[in-house]
């Protein structure tokens, strides 16, 4: 009997999530207090909720309140010439990552909307991909000819990656050949950015496996936004990029003896 009233509260707890997320699209944010009078239930509830939904990536806490989180860029946006030419950058960069993997080595994908263009560039060759992406799941889960090694973890549905310590410990047990990291800022004085707290432990975790760092950063990523140390151009052996980046900050790369590549 207890448990079928705890499988109860969870799904309700699930659809209270759902109801708060739905709120946040229509308004942009709200208060503890106006989604406790919305939702009829008390405003501790709401706060044990919205920091559940924090912790997921769904909506971001805010002083008294809540805001709906940024989602990462989806590749069947509304066509527009911005739009359309964020995505030809990807696709160029993509197709040069692609070329630097070597068959039978072993590549992780980091987060990201350009790693599962990389992925499909992947597919039919003899490689190992250890992945907390699940695009690049949906990307390889039907080829045959690579071996697809999914990282646990908790699943943030709007960034569709898997996060927390389980994905930390499995990637401690990982020795790769090459690492194609995504971030939101290269600064100018080298440092690599990320602007989420849940994300760059993974990403850290991730350099500490591989031996040589690709690092994957459009033209728009210069210098980006992000106050969460990656790593720094020293720590890069390539960096990918397009033809608009800060030259000054290209040569901080060449400098430390990194490869440029301009997609």
């Amino acid at each position: 009997m207890s448990v079928i009233r705890c499988y109860g509260h969870r799904v309700t707890s699930s659809k209270r999530h759902a109801r708060i997320v739905d709120s946040l699209r229509a308004t942009g944010v709200a208060s503890v207090r106006e989604l406790a009078e919305r939702l009829q239930v008390s405003e501790s509830t709401i706060r044990r909720d919205l920091k559940q939904l924090d912790r997921n990536g769904e909506l971001v806490r805010t002083y008294g309140g809540a805001a709906l989180a940024l989602r990462a860029p989806s590749d069947e946006e509304p066509f527009d010439v911005s739009a359309s030419h964020d995505r030809a950058m990807k696709e160029a960069m993509a197709e040069q990552a692609a070329e630097l993997v070597a068959d039978e080595s072993v590549v992780v994908l980091d987060i990201g909307t350009t790693t599962p263009l990389i992925a499909r560039r992947l597919r039919g060759r003899p490689v190992t991909v250890i992945t907390s992406n699940v695009a690049v799941l949906d990307e390889l889960r039907d080829d045959e000819a690579v071996r697809l090694v999914m990282l646990g973890g908790v699943l943030r549905r709007n960034y569709q990656s898997l996060v927390g310590s389980l994905t930390e410990q499995a990637l401690r047990q990982v020795s790769a050949d090459v690492l194609f990291l995504s971030c939101t800022g290269v600064r100018p004085n080298g440092h690599v950015v990320d602007n989420m707290a849940v994300e760059a432990p993974i990403k850290q975790a991730m350099i500490e496996a591989a031996s040589r760092v690709v690092l994957v950063a459009s033209e728009t990523k210069f210098p980006g936004s992000g106050s969460l140390r990656l790593c720094s151009l020293s720590d890069v052996d390539v960096l990918i990029t397009t033809g608009g980046a800060d030259p000054r900050t290209l040569e901080l790369c060449r400098q430390a003896g990194g490869k440029v590549i301009a997609a």
